[in-house]
């Protein structure tokens, strides 16, 4: 894993168009896409975020499939 893979909590609200303080909310409730922590920084990898976006919409009754 490269450090282009890794995304800061701000850059993973600017993807999912929320506020950083519901990332950091969903990670106190064990929610949200997964997220370590490098030393004192909260990180997560890209390939966990799109994972994850994939499974909220595949899990949602009303999308559709193309």
């Amino acid at each position: 894993m490269d450090q282009t893979t890794l995304m800061t909590t701000a850059e993973v609200a600017d993807v999912l168009r929320r506020p950083t303080s519901t990332l950091r909310y969903w990670r106190h409730l064990g929610e949200g896409p997964r997220s370590f922590r490098i030393g004192r920084a909260v990180v997560y990898s890209r390939e966990d975020v799109e994972r994850w976006i994939a499974e909220q919409r595949d899990a949602d009754p009303t999308s559709r499939a193309s």
